[in-house]
């Protein structure tokens, strides 16, 4: 299992996603995606806003967009 964020040094409520990020229980690795720095990555992936996770689960791709609690982002994980 593998959990992407895609965000932007730029965007406000992508830092507000980190910091729910950090409050959630997760126990899987996060690699963050800046957009601006690795655009080639953000086009691969077909991003269109952000913030934006992506999951990558039994072969399986989920995306959330925008701001979620640190609930509602354990409950988006474990589902």
């Amino acid at each position: 299992m593998k959990l992407i964020r895609f965000t932007a040094s730029w965007c406000q409520p992508c830092k507000t996603l980190a910091k729910n990020l950090e409050k959630a229980k997760l126990n899987i690795p996060i690699e963050v995606v800046d957009i601006d720095v690795h655009e080639e990555v953000a086009v691969q992936y077909g991003i269109r806003s952000v913030p934006t996770l992506v999951l990558n689960k039994n072969g399986d791709e989920k995306r959330l967009v925008g701001v979620k609690s640190p609930e509602e982002i354990e409950e988006w994980v474990n589902a």
